[in-house]
């Protein structure tokens, strides 16, 4: 049996970081809020998991799970996974949503502030359970201070709302796993940054990159990521059976640790300068850091994951 990804699969995947390569550089990440945004509408990606009915490809998650990592590698900025993935399973009916000319924001259950909820058209608010949907002219933004300069956080107030009839649980845990998805893109590229810049930085006439202690955290970083994509796979093939959201959990806290782990060999390996603004590291370390606490904790989703295989302690 083939566990792998198919030829069109990656192929999507192919042409999304071909994409993002060519219209979301890192210096798009210093002026724009939504570089690339159009180019990826134009290749379809926001109607990916739309019904053909409502002018999408009708595919799975699973389909999709290489173009998000390539949006988590690029450190795309905007709500990419609450448009492309959350929205298609409540609000399929709205038009234009395949098209990309309606973005959306989420407010999940547990978050104070909604992430680039200045950039969308309709934020769907999650609490006791419910969902409701804000048109814009509704919403009363408050901006507060993130970790993430690319994916700023906003306070919500909004005098009227529309109830969303549509079960939220499993839009959600779509959402959190490919969140999950984003962060192993984004764990893969800072890794990949970690490992060239110690093959380029000397110290005492040798590459820092030959020394055991930085080999053996680069190591931990691989390790960390190769254990996460695979749980994150499986979690999107599960989404509609009983392991859903023990899988999805697991996804999140393997992709979470892996991120933030893969962000604090990266700093440390590039030292000082890691920390300042004209490096572009600092987005990519900023995004992990960010997207570990979105849709729940790293934290929230282990002690999840625990009560799921052994059940509650007395």
């Amino acid at each position: 049996m083939n566990f792998g990804f198919d030829d069109d699969q990656l192929a999507l995947a192919a042409t999304v970081r071909d994409v993002l390569r060519t219209h979301c550089p890192p210096a798009a990440l210093r002026t724009a809020r939504r570089p690339s945004w159009d180019q990826l509408a134009g290749l379809g990606f926001f109607g990916l998991l739309l019904p053909e009915e409502a002018d999408g490809l009708g595919l799975a998650l699973v389909d999709v799970l290489p173009a998000l990592e390539e949006t988590g590698r690029a450190c795309l900025p905007g709500p990419v996974v609450e448009t492309a993935v959350v929205a298609p399973s409540l609000l399929a009916g709205v038009p234009k949503l395949a098209s990309g000319a309606v973005c959306v924001g989420v407010l999940p259950p547990g978050q104070a502030y909604a992430a680039d909820a200045d950039l969308a058209d309709l934020l769907i608010v999650v609490r006791d359970g419910a969902a409701r949907v804000v048109h814009r002219p509704d919403l009363l933004l408050e901006p507060r201070r993130g970790v993430d300069p690319a994916r700023p956080l906003f306070e919500v107030r909004y005098a009227r709302s529309e109830p969303l009839p549509a079960p939220v649980g499993p839009a959600l845990l779509r959402g959190t796993v490919a969140t999950a998805a984003q962060l192993v893109g984004v764990a893969r590229e800072l890794l990949s940054t970690a490992v060239a810049y110690a093959r380029v930085r000397t110290q005492f006439g040798a590459p820092i990159g030959s020394f055991q202690a930085v080999k053996h955290q680069l190591a931990d970083v691989a390790v960390a990521v190769e254990f996460a994509a695979p749980l994150v796979y499986r979690a999107a093939l599960t989404l509609e059976t009983d392991a859903a959201e023990r899988d999805a959990s697991a996804a999140k806290a393997a992709a979470g640790e892996a991120a933030t782990l893969a962000a604090r060999v990266a700093l440390q390996v590039h030292g000082a300068i890691g920390y300042t603004e004209e490096l572009d590291l600092r987005f990519w370390l900023a995004r992990a850091w960010s997207l570990s606490m979105a849709y729940s904790t790293t934290a929230a989703h282990r002690e999840r994951l625990r009560v799921a295989i052994v059940g509650r302690r007395p």
